[in-house]
């Protein structure tokens, strides 16, 4: 990272980053199979987003330059909506095109691992990674993270047919799991 970028780690709420969070989420979906999306989101669409994750708790962390401009965020939804995936959460990370490449991706995964940790609740964090982004595949296994399984031709854009990579980091929480919902 640009040791003379002064970033921060934030919660990101919706009154001051839904913008800059639909402005990210919208580039990945014009210039990237980041998201496999066709259409850029609406501002209608975040604010429902981020009213989910405040439904269920799930954090949105921000990465945030000096004057406060949100750079990158990451945060994690549910894997699946059966009761015995509960602690299991899949998550995400978008970074400003402008600020790719310069460690923001590691900053806000290591956060997300934390808060994950401090959670209790999550024993398995999953990222399903498009195949040809390499960076975040090398991103996931420097943390841990170990390849567990890819499905091939799944999505389909930009005229071509699509693979994703799923990775997985075990942890060792919850102490105590539960089988009821």
């Amino acid at each position: 990272m640009d040791e003379s970028q002064n970033i921060e780690l934030i919660e990101c709420n919706e009154a001051e980053h839904a913008q800059a969070i639909l402005d990210i989420f919208n580039e990945a979906i014009l210039n990237s199979t980041a998201l496999y999306d066709y259409k850029p989101r609406t501002l209608e669409k975040i604010q429902a987003w981020f009213a989910h994750k405040r439904e269920h708790g799930f954090p949105v962390i921000g990465a945030v330059d000096a004057k406060g401009n949100l750079l990158g965020f990451a945060s994690w939804g549910s894997f699946r909506a059966f009761p015995a995936y509960k602690y299991t959460v899949e998550h995400s990370i978008y970074i400003q095109h402008e600020q790719r490449g310069r460690g923001l991706g590691k900053l806000l995964l290591q956060a997300l691992i934390e808060r994950a940790k401090q959670d209790g609740q999550v024993h398995v964090l999953i990222g399903c990674i498009d195949a040809s982004n390499q960076a975040s595949i090398a991103l996931h296994r420097r943390l841990g993270f170990e390849h567990s399984g890819t499905f091939p031709q799944v999505g389909f854009k930009f005229g071509r047919w699509l693979d994703v990579d799923f990775y997985q980091l075990i942890l060792q929480t919850p102490f105590n799991p539960q089988d009821d919902a």
